[in-house]
């Protein structure tokens, strides 16, 4: 099973909407996906139609060793599409795994006893906290969206001082794999302008696929789908079924 990290310290770039995304798309695809939402808002969990039950095992007790991952995995209504659900209570585990012996590897350790995935994609917070920095001593592959905004750029220089110090000390595949651009607007010079000098500071590691502004894209999260389940003939959905094509053949197709 491939780990595939979607993170940036920046909220609203779009980690959320392309993990709900891209899993939906692999799943379309045959490929048996395990969604890993990290973050305490839970809107991985939500956006993918999963509602935990009272008192439902999530991803906080799989950390805390209070059972086993496997009892905490849901299956979806979307094809090959399973979760490993958050809740607010995920919240208390940046506290909790502070006094915790390798603290630092715990998601490892959870992902290494889950088998029958092709692969697993963690949903980060908008942070550089614990549950973010054991997303990536866990990947095998990293991706970062960023938007095509004035602000693009801004905070990726501290997130990269993190993958530096996780590869340094507890990780040392980790790397900077692909960047997603998100929210393009090919009608605006700002979001030519800031594609072209994402393109230009890191190459051939930018996806050759961008996600456009699309309203289609906003509006299926609040009806818990997949934009290639809500409308999948609108732009936002063609973009994300390109980029998981994209994601397939570089990190899965080679797997096969």
């Amino acid at each position: 099973m491939i780990t595939l990290a979607i993170s940036n310290q920046k909220g609203g770039v779009g980690k959320t909407t392309t993990c709900i995304n891209l899993a939906a798309e692999l799943g379309r695809k045959g490929y048996s996906v395990l969604s890993v939402d990290i973050d305490p808002q839970a809107n991985c969990t939500s956006g993918l139609g999963v509602a935990l039950p009272p008192k439902a095992p999530s991803l906080y007790n799989v950390l805390l060793g209070d059972v086993p991952p496997q009892e905490a995995i849901l299956q979806t209504k979307w094809k090959g599409v399973s979760m490993l659900p958050a809740t607010l209570d995920l919240a208390g585990a940046e506290i909790e795994l502070a006094s915790s012996i390798s603290r630092e590897t715990k998601m490892r350790r959870v992902l290494s006893r889950i088998e029958g995935f092709d692969i697993a994609i963690l949903d980060c917070p908008p942070s550089l906290g614990m549950l973010t920095v054991n997303a990536l001593v866990a990947a095998d592959k990293l991706v970062i969206p960023i938007q095509c905004e004035y602000f693009a750029l801004e905070g990726l220089g501290q997130l990269s001082r993190t993958i530096s110090l996780v590869k340094d000390g507890l990780n040392q595949n980790l790397g900077i794999d692909g960047i997603l651009l998100t929210m393009h607007d090919s009608r605006t010079r700002l979001s030519i302008d800031v594609a072209d000098e994402v393109r230009r500071q890191f190459g051939d590691v930018v996806f050759k696929t961008f996600i456009p502004r699309n309203v289609k894209l906003a509006e299926a999260p609040s009806y818990a789908e997949p934009i290639c389940y809500y409308d999948p003939s609108c732009s936002g959905a063609k973009a994300y079924e390109e980029f998981a094509e994209e994601v397939s053949t570089l990190w899965l197709k080679e797997e096969d």
